[in-house]
C-alpha cells in the first residue's frame, strides 16, 4: 500500500506540479494529452458526461420520428428518400439483428405520419418537436464548452431550420457522388490494376469512419455558442470516430453473445437494448466535444478539478490584471481583448475570467464591444481609475445586505476592516490603474478581427502628452 501511494504522488506531481511548457516537446505533449484522459474520466466518474448523455436519451427518443419525418420530407422533394432506411440501418447495425427491427419500425412511422395533411397546428407541433432536440443538444454541448450564454431566439431558428432542411441534401448528396464515383468505368479500371485495387478497396473501407467523423466536425463546429477552432473540433472528431467504431463492434459482440436481456425483459428488450445504444452513441459524442473542448482550452488542464477554486486573493489579482491588461492594450494601439485570447493570455480558464470581467463591466470600468465575439475595452480613462476603486469593487462582488447579519454588527469586525481599508487607501493613494498598466509585463496581443480598411471599435490610445 505504501508503494501504491507512493506511485500516486508521483504520478500527482508529474501532472500537476510540472510545468510542460519547460520541458522538451515530446514530453511537454505527453503531460498534456495524460491530464486531458485524466480530465475525461474524472468528468465521467463524476457524472458531469453522463448525466447529459442520459437526458438525450429522453430527448431522442420523443423527437427521432418527428426528426425522421421532416427529412424525410426533405429528401422527397430531391428523390433520395430511399436512402433514409440504409442509413438508420448502418446507425443500428450495433444491435445486430433488433436493429433492423428497429429501423422497420420507425421507418412505418414515418411512412405513416404525413406531413402534408397534419394541418398548419400539427406542422408547427412537429417543427417544434425537432427544433427542442436540436435545442437540447446545443444546451448540452454549451455545458461542455462552459459557455453560459444561448444563441438569440431569431438566429436559434434560423440556423436549426437551415440543418433541418440543407443538412439531409447535403449528406445524401455526398453518399450519392461517392457510389456514382465508385460505378465509374475509369474506376473500375483503376480497381482492375493491382495491388493498386487492393489498398483502394482497403481505403474503401475506411469511407463509414471517414464520414463518421466529418459528421461529428460539423456538429462540433456549428452547435456550441461558440468559436470552436477547425484543428480541435477535428480532434475531437477523430477520437469519437474511433470509439465510435470500436464500441459498436464490442456492442455487437456484445449482442451475439447475451441472450440474458431477452430472457429478462421479454418483448421489450429490444427498446432496452435501443435506448442502451441511444446512451452509448451520446456519451460517445460527448467525449469527443470534451476532447476538441480541452485540446482548444488546456488553461481547463492545469488543476485536477473541473475549474480553479480562487481565493479571494487570487480573484483580487485577477481582476487588477484583467483590467491592467485591457488598459494596456487600450494605450498600445492593440486590438482590444476578447475573453478567449484574454484567457490565453492570462493563462486562467474562460469561464472563471468570464466572472471576472462581468463584475468589472458592472461596475463601469470595462465596455463589452458589438463584435462577435465581443472584445472589451475601458469605459473610461485608465488614468482617472483609482486603483482603490478597483480594489473595492473585486472584494465587495456579490456582496448584499442580507445574510450573517450578526457579522456586521460586531465592533471588533468593523474595526478591523476599517483598519485593512485604511491600509489599502495609503498604500495606493495616488495610483490609477494607468500606473498599473504600464507596469504589467506586455503580453502577445490579440489578433485584430476587422478587415483592412475599415475602422476597428476600439477606443483611441490617448496622446501620451
Amino acid at each position: 500500500m505504501a508503494s501504491l501511494a507512493d506511485f500516486e504522488k508521483r504520478l500527482d506531481r508529474l501532472l500537476w506540479e510540472t510545468d510542460p511548457t519547460t520541458l522538451p516537446d515530446w514530453r511537454g505533449e505527453s503531460i498534456m494529452v495524460a491530464r486531458m484522459v485524466y480530465a475525461i474520466i474524472r468528468d465521467l466518474t463524476q457524472g458531469y458526461l453522463t448525466l447529459q448523455a442520459m437526458s438525450l436519451v429522453y430527448t431522442t427518443l420523443l423527437s427521432l420520428v418527428p426528426l425522421l419525418a421532416v427529412s424525410f420530407s426533405v429528401l422527397k422533394g430531391f428523390g433520395a428518400h430511399n436512402e433514409l432506411e440504409p442509413l438508420l440501418l448502418n446507425a443500428l447495425a450495433p444491435l445486430g439483428e433488433p436493429g433492423h427491427e428497429i429501423s422497420a419500425r420507425i421507418i412505418e412511422f414515418v411512412d405513416n405520419m404525413k406531413v402534408g395533411v397534419l394541418g398548419s397546428v400539427g406542422l408547427v407541433v412537429l417543427l417544434y418537436t425537432v427544433v427542442s432536440l436540436i435545442q437540447k443538444i446545443e444546451q448540452v454541448f454549451n455545458y461542455t464548452w462552459r459557455v453560459g450564454r444561448s444563441r438569440p431566439f431569431a438566429n436559434r431558428f434560423s440556423q436549426y431550420l437551415s440543418v433541418l432542411l440543407v443538412g439531409p441534401v447535403l449528406l445524401f448528396s455526398a453518399l450519392a457522388v461517392t457510389a456514382s464515383i465508385g460505378r465509374h468505368e475509369y474506376v473500375q479500371a483503376v480497381l482492375a490494376i493491382q495491388p493498386l485495387g487492393e489498398l483502394i478497396q482497403l481505403a474503401g473501407r475506411l469511407v463509414p469512419y471517414l464520414l463518421i467523423t466529418l459528421t461529428f466536425t460539423f456538429v462540433y463546429i456549428f452547435v456550441p455558442n461558440t468559436r470552436v477552432h477547425l484543428r480541435s473540433a477535428l480532434i475531437g472528431a477523430l477520437v469519437a470516430g474511433a470509439l465510435w467504431e470500436g464500441v459498436g463492434w464490442l456492442f455487437t459482440t456484445f449482442m451475439v453473445k447475451s441472450t440474458q436481456y431477452a430472457a429478462i425483459y421479454s418483448s421489450l428488450a429490444i427498446l432496452v437494448l435501443f435506448m442502451i445504444w441511444i446512451y452509448v452513441a451520446w456519451l460517445i459524442l460527448l467525449v469527443g466535444a470534451s476532447v476538441a473542448f480541452y485540446h482548444q482550452h488546456p488553461e481547463f488542464l492545469d488543476t485536477p478539478g473541473q475549474e480553479p477554486r480562487l481565493s479571494n486573493r487570487m480573484k483580487e489579482r485577477l481582476g487588477l490584471l484583467a483590467a491592467g491588461t485591457i488598459a494596456r492594450a487600450h494605450y498600445a494601439g492593440d486590438p482590444a481583448w476578447s475573453t478567449d485570447a484574454l484567457s490565453r493570455a492570462l493563462h486562467c480558464p474562460g469561464t472563471t475570467l468570464e466572472r471576472v470581467l462581468d463584475i468589472l463591466e458592472q461596475g463601469g470600468f470595462i465596455l463589452r464591444t458589438g463584435e462577435d465575439p465581443p472584445r472589451f475595452v475601458p469605459a473610461q480613462a485608465p488614468e482617472t481609475v483609482p486603483l482603490k476603486a478597483l480594489f473595492d469593487l473585486v472584494r465587495c462582488c456579490e456582496e448584499s445586505g442580507r445574510g450573517c447579519r450578526e457579522s456586521r454588527t460586531q465592533p471588533a469586525i468593523a474595526e478591523i476592516e476599517q483598519a485593512v481599508d485604511q491600509a489599502l487607501v495609503q498604500a495606493l493613494e495616488g495610483r490609477t490603474l494607468r500606473d498599473l498598466a504600464e507596469g504589467l509585463a506586455p503580453a502577445a496581443p490579440p489578433e485584430p478581427t476587422t478587415p483592412p480598411g475599415t475602422t476597428s471599435t476600439q477606443a483611441p490610445a490617448p496622446d501620451a502628452g
